[in-house]
């Protein structure tokens, strides 16, 4: 008799090994992969693999506790250049391919990053921070003892803040360094900088004849103001830049083809603000004349996918074709993400998508296929490689996880929302479930809100399930995956259309499925999410219980105090702080908080500087005044990226305590 598996728990994210970054090697033998996963001292470490294609043997090249990343193979296949923090901030190491220790390359004070080889393999273009002043021919690592005093020391300083985008919730406080491009001379071990100036600049891509780089950056004068990213040439020889984009829009994924002549790249030039979708550009080089591929398509370019084990960043394209004929590149539709193809006529052919999340690939020109990493509800993350319309596996990660736990497979829902426009969502049976017992429920809502739920591995989501609820998560207008008007009807609506979608699937749910105890509903959500179920609470008392995460209760303050606060509610309200104060305050939540009656727990991280915590203060204060049920919990050394990111004790941490407040209240 088979023993059955048992139910997940909060602390088995910390089992999974999360893959990402396939990168087929020059003689398309083999791929090299990053695999994250928590080690014993519950601290994140990421180590590169490599995969033998016609044995699938796998092999680990690096070890220990350190965070290796970006690997990439020199054009001759003799050695990889990776990124590692493992003498204490990230820098560049080199590794041959054929055995031995790994050679550190730099030693720059802030650090290096995102290495690039030439197509000769004379050198390597790479990104690090830099002070004005910085010579990048005398960079010294500093050791732990000298960058502790260095942070004790300008702890002890006023912050003197002079500019607009002075804080992000990735960094922090911002300082007077700029991630600027620097060249490796391989064989004379020689750095020369590249650019400069109070500007970042991010590298693209390095053309087939090694002269060029391509890269992206805001060098205008009024860029404090901008949310726009300008594609720019730098002739290696010069440094003379030559800017392709017009200030007009963002642009990123820049790609040469391999004759040399074209550029693609992604790109949109705000038209609905922050919900416009992606576009696919040409670029001529020559005539400067840009070309838009995608004029006619809706849908969105990239991966939208949100997730709570997707560590580390993978190529989504575009890639461009062994003949520079089609461009190759993942897209986000209807709750999945695929591989799809355009040529230059714009013709555009999906090449996989099977109702799962792609989240990278990797393209073979020699034999036209491909490596791709898919993640699926019930299985994190894999390799298989496409041939044609043939999809093989060839890894097996968390075989041993996956035979331990049981998972929960969604059935997926189209509910037609009060006012007729169709929504899709999911619903996860609970663990052990039962025909003819009732169970509690919970609703969950995404943030963004310009993002999608979908077919993919989500832990929250199965752990909620592992509880004993049904869990139903919902793409309502304002998500992408279902086209620009789609995406852009939640603009100047929170609260409006988004709540009619979310409280019409909640409906759907209680009509079509009799297990569920209608008298136990509860509801949570981060971000957006967390404004939407301070929405709900204050507007409703039909949920028995909810949970509101690194939420938005007043936009008046929010407009002052978050990192995107400035521009993201002119954005997505319509309204700047002093055009209509009014207007802000009628979109809080605070407004209405004399309704809640739902028990409400807020959880908030203080490092938050997206959503910073003033904002579940307020309404703590607010509701706890009101004599109202409410608890507040506060998670130290943590920002808005805890549930994903953060560090995992933590992370445990938060999942306990939203289940325990279910557990209470359900």
């Amino acid at each position: 008799m088979t023993q059955a598996k048992r139910p997940i728990t909060a602390e088995d994210f910390m089992k999974i090994a999360v893959y990402s970054d396939p990168q087929l090697a020059p003689d398309h033998q083999s791929y090299a992969f990053v695999s994250t996963n928590v080690n014993d001292k519950k601290e994140y470490e990421s180590h590169l693999f490599v995969q033998n294609l016609a044995t699938n043997d796998v092999r680990q090249w690096t070890f220990g506790d350190s965070k290796d990343s970006h690997p990439r193979f020199s054009p001759d296949g003799k050695t990889l250049v990776f990124q590692s923090n493992r003498s204490g901030v990230p820098q560049l190491w080199l590794l041959h391919t054929d055995g031995g220790e790994a050679k550190q390359l730099t030693t720059f004070k802030h650090g290096a990053m995102n290495p690039e080889w030439s197509s000769d393999g004379k050198y390597i273009i790479f990104s690090a921070p830099l002070d004005h002043d910085d010579d990048v021919k005398n960079q010294k690592e500093q050791s732990k003892e000298e960058r502790q005093k260095e942070q004790e020391e300008k702890s002890k300083q006023p912050l003197v803040v002079n500019r607009l985008k002075y804080k992000s919730d990735a960094k922090g406080f911002h300082d007077d360094k700029r991630v600027q491009l620097i060249q490796y001379d391989v064989e004379n071990e020689t750095f020369t900088q590249l650019t400069s100036g109070d500007v970042d600049h991010h590298l693209e891509d390095i053309s087939p004849d090694g002269k060029t780089i391509l890269l992206t950056a805001n060098r205008n004068e009024d860029a404090d103001f901008e949310q726009t990213l300008d594609l720019f040439t730098l002739d290696i020889a010069t440094k003379e830049l030559t800017k392709l984009t017009d200030s007009k829009g963002t642009y990123a994924n820049g790609r040469f083809s391999r004759n040399g002549e074209k550029i693609a790249s992604f790109g949109h030039e705000y038209e609905y603000d922050g919900a416009t979708l992606n576009n696919l550009y040409v670029f001529d080089i020559k005539s400067g004349e840009r070309t838009c591929l995608s004029s006619d398509w809706d849908i969105q370019l990239g991966d939208a996918m949100i997730g709570d084990t997707r560590l580390g960043q993978s190529n989504v394209g575009p890639v461009w074709s062994k003949n520079d004929d089609r461009l190759f590149f993942l897209v986000t539709d209807q709750g999945a993400t695929g591989l799809y193809q355009v040529s230059l006529s714009g013709d555009l052919d999906k090449l996989y998508n099977d109702d799962n999340h792609v989240f990278g690939f990797a393209y073979n020109d020699d034999a036209e296929s491909f490596v791709i990493g898919i993640s699926n509800p019930i299985d994190p993350c894999n390799f298989y490689q496409l041939q044609g319309s043939e999809l093989t596996q060839l890894t097996n990660a968390n075989a041993d996880f996956l035979e331990e736990v049981a998972l929960s497979e969604p059935e997926t829902l189209t509910i037609t929302a009060e006012d007729g426009w169709e929504i899709q969502g999911w619903l996860l049976r609970p663990y052990g479930f039962e025909e003819g017992k009732k169970y509690p429920f919970i609703l969950e809502i995404h943030g963004g809100p310009h993002a999608m739920y979908g077919q993919s591995f989500f832990h929250e989501m199965q752990l909620l399930a592992a509880q004993g609820y049904v869990v139903l998560y919902t793409n309502p207008r304002g998500s992408h995956g279902y086209g620009q008007k789609f995406v852009d009807a939640v603009r100047s609506d929170y609260g409006g259309s988004d709540y009619i979608d979310l409280m019409s699937a909640v409906d759907y749910a209680l009509e079509n499925f009799s297990f569920i105890d209608e008298t136990r509903l509860g509801v949570t959500g981060g971000s957006y999410g967390g404004f939407m179920t301070n929405w709900i609470v204050s507007h409703t008392n039909r949920f028995k219980a909810a949970v509101t995460q690194r939420s938005i209760s007043n936009w008046l303050s929010f407009y002052g105090v978050s990192d995107i606060g400035y521009f993201f509610a002119k954005w997505e309200l319509g309204y700047r702080l002093l055009e209509d104060p009014e207007k802000l305050w009628d979109f809080s939540p605070l407004k209405y908080a004399a309704n809640v009656e739902t028990p409400l727990l807020i959880v908030h991280s203080e490092q938050d500087y997206r959503c910073p915590i003033e904002q579940g203060e307020q309404l703590f204060m607010t509701l706890k005044q009101l004599r109202k049920e409410v608890e507040f919990v506060r998670i130290p050394n943590a920002n808005h990226e805890l549930s994903r990111g953060g560090k995992p004790e933590l992370r445990v941490e938060r999942l306990n305590h939203i289940c325990r407040w279910f557990e209470q209240y359900l």
